[in-house]
């Protein structure tokens, strides 16, 4: 049986590759996501080798191995089903449900988690938007576009964030935003990227950084598949 610290390092290694489009991770960056010193996650990337749950050599990539992966993918579905549990079941608002979460995702009953997910009838997508893996350990979805990457005067759909952070999440609700929501770029600047956005009739201004936080897709797209549009504006 693993540690909750073993999960947790597993967990954040496949979080950063589905981030990437890579099977890869750095330590800085495994180190940056744990909010711990290089130095602890090599001591852990050692202990990991041993179990043969990743690949890694001093100073080089990390890539998870298959049993690795799987470990990952089921802590990430468990954090995910408690996630809506929690939202949809307990009304915890969605800034407040992922350090409960954290907690519940050790829980090693099979069983349970899958009556949980029956329960939830089989949901996809988690109150942050981010995709519920199944029970096979597939994950259909992943976003890349963000609202970055968007031109002005055009619009988008808000379909997930990649902060998760309880500061960022109710940064979001300040301006409005929420999963669905449809976003129009008005301006941006050209020294600081500086966005001028509106949101249900109301105008925000965001930062360069805001925006690379907020995963969209085009108005058209349909969550999973390819855009109906002959050109995307997003895409």
């Amino acid at each position: 049986m693993l540690s909750y610290t073993e999960e947790n390092y597993l967990k954040a290694l496949l979080k950063i590759t589905f981030e990437n489009g890579s099977n890869e991770a750095g330590t800085n960056e495994l180190a940056n996501t744990l909010v711990v010193k290089p130095a602890t996650v090599n001591d852990m990337l050692k202990k990991l080798k041993e179990k043969e749950l990743v690949e890694y050599e001093k100073y080089g990539k990390i890539t998870l191995t298959s049993e690795g992966r799987s470990n990952a993918i089921e802590v990430l579905r468990k954090h995910r089903l408690w996630e809506t549990f929690l939202y949809e079941k307990f009304d915890f608002s969605w800034d407040e449900v992922h350090e409960v979460a954290e907690q519940l995702e050790h829980i090693q009953s099979t069983k349970l988690i899958d009556k949980l997910e029956k329960f939830l009838d089989y949901p996809e997508f988690d109150p942050h938007g981010d995709p519920i893996p199944n029970k096979k350990g597939e994950i259909k979805v992943h976003f890349k576009k963000t609202l970055a990457d968007v031109g002005v005067g055009n619009s988008c759909r808000m379909v997930a964030v990649k902060d998760n952070s309880s500061s960022f999440l109710q940064y979001v609700v300040k301006v409005g935003l929420g999963i669905n929501n449809e976003i129009k770029v008005l301006s941006r600047q050209e020294y600081d990227a500086l966005l001028v956005i509106e949101v249900n009739g109301q105008l925000s201004s965001v930062s360069q950084k805001f925006a690379e936080n907020i995963f969209v897709v085009c108005q058209n797209c349909i969550i999973g598949k390819p855009c109906s549009k002959i050109k995307c504006e997003i895409s």
